[in-house]
């Protein structure tokens, strides 16, 4: 009987908000602490089975791709390429970190960048059942803060708008196709707004969090329902969790932002601790979920290497699982991805959903054939370190979306997890409780 260590990250009450200088009135929320080290540790392996590439259909989109010669940028808080299920998936990254530590964004030690990789792909390797939605893809490592302690905000080494804007352009000019951003703030930065339309025009899908709720940890106006940012800037896919029996709840921010779904809950990927680990146990996080819908993208752009990043996303939307085929809705978006079902799609002016950006153009089919490998750019360059010395501190409310959020759709193909086995807890990237006042 094989044991699942879980890192409860979503029975926290809500998102962890950074706030370098806070609004008026606004308190920033209490640093949330690392996992135990005791639970989850380097030699740590789950042989359980994922349950996103359970629900995903994951071995009907590989009939067709795996995701190779396709490049996902994770713009978080590094990447641990030394986990063995990461060391060949990781193939560039940079530090935008002005902290002092490794300048390829190689090393994690907030953790949330590292899971992030692995569900996107995480390679199998002999003992585990790990494995990324895109086992085949490579991963860029863009690390753009250090943590959310309050002595690592001070000291600069947090999130900032302006910094993860400087980390999707970096993705976008080594050559990543897809770009994702777990992460998100309630200010229309125009900084963001101008990465997303840089990213978009040099072929690049960006990716991101929708948000989640939390009346006792956020800043004050970052618990309303409303858009995120970047998920919300033009060009970019706002991402929304579902629970493991598709449910979204008002834990999760809605909005015009959110463009579809995916699993957000029960996440067996990789830890920053060098073994395996399983995040968002109690509730679904949109962290995690905007991770499986950068990997389906990744499978999405592999199959259809001359696609653009908006006719890459529209597949996604057009082909999630929705109650109604003609709506989207605020919660849950366009619904749940299918990764296959957007791989094999053939676009037409009578498909129902979204408006499509296929009309009027030949029909195209799914491409046997990988795209082309890009060529990474792990050395950042001499613009880098002006990047990062040259980052914007005060913004509000940059917020890290591992915690409970859920969405409002069916997911009718979906068995329910045996409950039975040995279930160790652990303490997650945001701890099992709610820190006390």
């Amino acid at each position: 009987m094989s044991v699942r260590p879980r890192l409860a990250a979503a029975t926290l009450a809500g998102a962890v908000v950074v706030a370098l200088l806070p609004l008026a009135g606004a308190t920033a929320a209490e640093p949330v602490r690392a996992a135990a080290q005791s639970q989850c540790t380097a030699t740590t392996r789950i042989t359980e089975t994922v349950p996103a590439l359970e629900v995903s259909q994951s071995e009907l989109a590989w009939s067709v791709t795996r995701g190779a010669g396709v490049t996902v940028a994770v713009v978080d808080s590094g990447v641990n390429a030394a986990n063995p299920h990461l060391v060949d998936a990781v193939v560039g990254g940079v530090n935008l970190v002005p902290d002092g530590t490794d300048p390829s964004g190689f090393s994690d030690v907030y953790g949330h960048g590292t899971a992030i990789a692995g569900q996107i792909a995480a390679r199998r390797i002999d003992g585990s059942s790990v494995e990324g939605l895109a086992p085949e893809a490579a991963i860029l490592s863009v690390r753009v803060f250090a943590g959310t302690e309050n002595q690592q905000v001070e000291a600069g080494f947090g999130p900032t708008a302006q910094r993860l804007a400087d980390g999707i352009r970096y993705a976008a000019d080594a050559g990543a196709q897809v770009i994702n951003v777990s992460m998100s703030t309630t200010r229309d930065e125009q900084s963001l707004r101008e990465a997303v339309s840089y990213a978009v025009a040099r072929g690049s899908l960006v990716v991101g969090s929708a948000g989640n709720r939390d009346s006792t940890l956020a800043v004050e106006e970052s618990d309303e329902d409303g858009p995120r940012f970047p998920a919300g800037s033009p060009g970019a896919i706002g991402v929304a969790a579902a629970d493991l029996g598709g449910v979204v709840t008002d834990a999760s921010i809605h909005g015009p932002h959110v463009t579809v779904s995916a699993l957000g809950q029960q996440i067996v990927t990789t830890s920053y601790q060098g073994g395996d680990c399983t995040y968002a146990a109690e509730a679904p996080a949109t962290s995690f979920a905007a991770a499986y819908v950068s990997a389906a993208a990744a499978l999405v752009a592999a199959a259809h290497p001359a696609e653009s990043p908006e006719q890459w996303a529209y597949r996604l939307a057009a082909t999630a699982v929705r109650p109604d085929p003609d709506a989207r809705d605020d919660a849950a978006g366009w619904g749940v991805v299918q990764p296959y079902e957007a791989i094999s799609l053939i676009p037409g002016a009578g498909i129902r959903g979204p408006s499509s950006p296929f009309v009027g153009q030949s029909r195209p089919v799914p491409s046997v054939v990988a795209a082309e490998p890009v060529r990474v750019v792990s050395d950042p360059g001499p613009d880098a370190e002006a990047m990062a010395l040259g980052l914007v501190a005060g913004i509000g409310g940059l917020v890290l979306l591992a915690a409970s959020g859920a969405i409002g759709v069916f997911i009718a193909r979906r068995r329910r997890l045996d409950a039975t086995g040995p279930q160790r807890a652990g303490r997650g990237l945001y701890g099992d409780d709610p820190p006390r006042s």
